[in-house]
């Protein structure tokens, strides 16, 4: 969608804003209450998966992701 901006945090979570919806491997949409941001868990440890709950400070959750270029498309 256009104007969705995703951010990954090193050692913490995934920040999405904009125009967005998440929805579950049926496809069924999770209610966002009307948010146009959101916080995804990325430690695995949440207790409101996939929403981030802070569990990854507690957890010293490490994880560094650079922006960086995918190879090409085959």
């Amino acid at each position: 969608m256009a104007g969705t901006k995703v951010t990954i945090f090193h050692n913490g979570p995934m920040r999405v804003e904009g125009e967005f919806t998440i929805v579950d491997q049926d496809g069924k949409e999770f209610g966002l209450g009307g948010r146009t941001a959101v916080t995804l868990c990325r430690c695995g440890h949440s207790a409101n998966a996939p929403f981030c709950d802070g569990t990854h400070k507690r957890q010293n959750f490490v994880s560094a992701v650079p922006a960086r270029d995918l190879p090409p498309k085959p």
